[in-house]
Parts: structure tokens; sequence; C-alpha cells
């Protein structure tokens, strides 16, 4: 009977902490691209069940990388599962070492889904999104100190700084484009979604590159991915408030503003936004509604392959 191994990587920006799961083994490596090379080597030679990783704000791509392109199989998770997991088992303390014992501990009871590596046009794509929103950030903090300065030196310095901001998110989005067109795949997708009232260049980006699950999902499936799915909170003969939470927060940051135009631009959505004002829900509540089935809409179109269809306005009856 081959015995299972698991492993778990604490990745920080000097080192990397290895906990392998059974046999108690750990190790620390340097995080640099001659450590990770030999770490990946030494790694297949034991045949790993599953490696998990947390994800660290990008640090962990270089190793999930490198480990995902030599066929092994990694996960990369969210660091709240891993804390919610350790809570559950009584594991309050929290070091390098032992964030490494516990992501092992994680892949062995948990099994994480190991899912495909991106391809590097699709990391690519990524990278200038969010780039993009970093600048997109940088000029609403920068605007609200213009808003908060009357000294004209600084007035000045500040709307240079937004103009070369400005200039930078262009070239961005025309980076972006050209990754799009480029890609014929996308550029199908991107032709779907643009066909959607409602649906701009900075959504259906956003989706491109940060929901490549879209139009293969089931429509539970996308909207609790992204975290607009109403969760239950009922316990016995309480039934508690529905909430959304957790998901890609990112992809419904954008989806949120990119429902605020549908409900004025896109008849489907406006008439379901009012419909759900009328029955007393509150905007906040209709808005999320409005956001999970504009994204239910989007998922339905790229499964089947057909664009949007204006729906048929009734003729006055005569």
């Amino acid at each position: 009977m081959v015995r299972e191994m698991f492993v778990g990587i604490d990745v920080a920006k000097a080192q990397l902490e290895v906990a392998l799961r059974p046999g108690g083994v750990r190790f620390t490596v340097e995080n640099s691209a001659a450590d990770i090379a030999a770490l990946v080597e030494r790694l297949s030679g034991h045949e790993p069940s599953l490696i998990v990783l947390e994800a660290t704000g990008g640090l962990e791509q270089p190793l999930s990388i490198a480990l995902a392109e030599q066929g092994l199989p990694v996960v990369v998770v969210n660091a709240r599962q891993v804390r919610d997991f350790a809570k559950a088992l009584g594991k309050l303390a929290k070091t390098d070492r032992l964030d490494a014992q516990l992501l092992a501990e994680f892949a062995e009871r948990i099994r994480p889904q190991v899912r495909d590596l991106s391809d590097a046009r699709a990391r690519a794509l990524e990278a200038l999104v969010t780039r993009r929103r970093q600048v997109v950030e940088i000029m609403v903090t920068e605007r609200n100190r213009l808003h908060a300065t009357y000294d004209a030196a600084v007035r000045g310095d500040i709307e240079a700084h937004l103009l070369y901001l400005q200039g930078r998110k262009d070239s961005l989005e025309q980076e972006l484009m050209v990754l799009v067109q480029a890609n014929p795949d996308w550029l199908s997708k991107a032709q779907l979604l643009r066909s959607v009232p409602g649906v701009g260049p900075v959504l259906t980006v956003t989706l491109l590159a940060e929901l490549p699950e879209l139009g293969c999902l089931s429509h539970k499936q996308v909207a609790a991915l992204v975290g607009v799915a109403p969760l239950n909170r009922d316990s016995g003969l309480l039934r508690g408030q529905r909430g959304t939470w957790g998901g890609r927060a990112t992809v419904r940051t954008t989806l949120y503003m990119a429902a605020l135009v549908a409900r004025r631009s896109n008849p489907v959505i406006a008439a379901f936004y009012e419909r759900l004002l009328a029955q007393g829900k509150a905007k906040k509540v209709a808005l999320v509604a409005c956001m999970r089935k504009l994204l239910v809409i989007l998922n339905a179109m790229l499964r089947s392959h057909t664009p949007w269809q204006h729906p048929l306005v009734p003729t006055p009856a005569t």
C-alpha cells in the first residue's frame, strides 16, 4: 500500500517553512529562485498527494507556479479557511513553523481540490487587471487629498500626480484590450459579455482574468464562488436573516458597480430591481440580488454561447 504524503508550506518574503505529514519532517529554505527550484526537485522525489500554500498577496506565486509546472498537486487556499480550521482544532498559537504544520494537516484532512494552473497569458491578464485596480485606488486617495488641502503648491503637485496616473490608467486599459484581442477565446467571450447593457470593459476584463470558471458552472455554484449567494442562518425554530459573504471580493466589487449601471440601463435588471423594491426589500438587498441576477445571466450566456437578447416590449392593445 502506497503511503500518502501531504505538504504544507508557509511562504514569507525571506524564507519558506516546509512541513511534511505524516512523519513530522520540517525544514526551512530561502525564498529565492535557486532554492525554490531545489525544493521543487526535492518534493518531486517524494511524490506528494497534495501541497498546500496560503495566499499571501502574491508572494506565493513563484513557488506555486514552479510546483504546478513540475506537475505536482498544489493548492493555494484562503488564509481565513486555514485560521478557521486551526480554531476548530483549538490551535491558537501562530508562528511560521506552526503554520506550515497546520497547512500540512489541512491538506491531509480537508484535501482541497487542485485547480489547473493558469497559463502565462492568463497570469499576465490578471496582473494587468490588478495593476489597473491599484492605480485607480491611488487616484481615489489622491482626489481625497486634493479636496482636503488648500495649499496651492500641494494642490499643484497632487494635480500633476493625478494627470500622470490617468495616463498610466489609460495605458493599462489599452494593454488589456490588446491582450484580449490577441486571444480568440477571450475576444469571443468579451463580445458576448459586452452585448449586455450595463457590462463595460472593466467588468469584462475582470471576469476574464479573475473568474475564468464563468460559463462552466451552474448558477448556484458561480454565485457562491463570487459571494453573492444568500446563505442560511437557521438554528432550530429560529430563521435568521439571509446574508452574503466570502467569495472573490475583487469580482464582487466590480460586479456591484456594474449592477448600479444595469439597474438604469438594462431593462431586465431594472424591472427586477423595481419589483424587489415594490415587495418591500431594502435598496441594498435589492442591489445585491441584481448583482446575482446579472452574474447568472452572464454565466448562462457564456455556457450557451448566446449573445444578449433584448426583451420584447409588448405592443399596446388596440
